[in-house]
């Protein structure tokens, strides 16, 4: 709960550092943010606040380093216990397909991006981490860009209302491979 909390309160500041331009979203985030005592959904709410966060800065996400870094960090976090099953695969297909943000893109562009690091995962593991992490790092010079990837996989690591210690892990590596403090996200 400790980490849920950690990551509210980054969201939180995140919110505020965006300033009257994150007002310009759907609203959702301030609301979820309002309630820090509401332990009951609050990963509903913190995974809501992240999505409100990227909507707010949809018009902004649309080029293909975004699409490309943000399938490589989707498929780092569904890979990063080792395994991915079908049914998971599936899963985080229909996440990334319904996402508002990721709308910008034909959703088959996303799933063929997907499932190609995630059969390169699978097949070698190492050098399948090393190719995600260089298409992630790509974004790097764009700071916003950099930090809706994070946030992308934050939405598909807390999507299941479990955030494992290999789902984090995943995210610290992308973090630094785009020059983020992990402590931002709170992992």
């Amino acid at each position: 709960m400790a980490m849920w909390d950690k990551i509210k309160d980054q969201a939180k500041t995140f919110q505020q550092s965006q300033g009257t331009r994150g007002a310009s979203g759907s609203g959702q985030g301030a609301q979820a943010s309002g309630r820090p005592g509401s332990s009951g959904g609050s990963k509903t709410q913190l995974i809501g606040m992240f999505k409100s966060q990227l909507a707010s800065v949809k018009t902004e996400l649309k080029s293909g380093s975004y699409r490309d870094a943000s399938m490589a960090m989707c498929a780092l976090v569904a890979a990063a216990d080792g395994h991915v099953e079908p049914a998971e695969r599936t899963r985080v297909e229909e996440l990334i397909v319904s996402n508002e943000v990721l709308q910008n893109f034909p959703a088959d562009q996303l799933r063929q991006r997907f499932n190609q690091h995630v059969d390169r995962l699978l097949a070698n593991v190492e050098q399948g981490r090393s190719e995600a992490l260089q298409v992630i790092a790509k974004v790097s010079k764009k700071p916003e860009e950099a930090r809706a990837v994070i946030q992308t996989g934050m939405v598909v690591a807390g999507a299941d209302g479990v955030f494992e210690p290999s789902e984090q892990q995943a995210i610290r590596e992308a973090c630094s491979a785009l020059g983020i403090s992990p402590a931002e996200f709170g992992v």
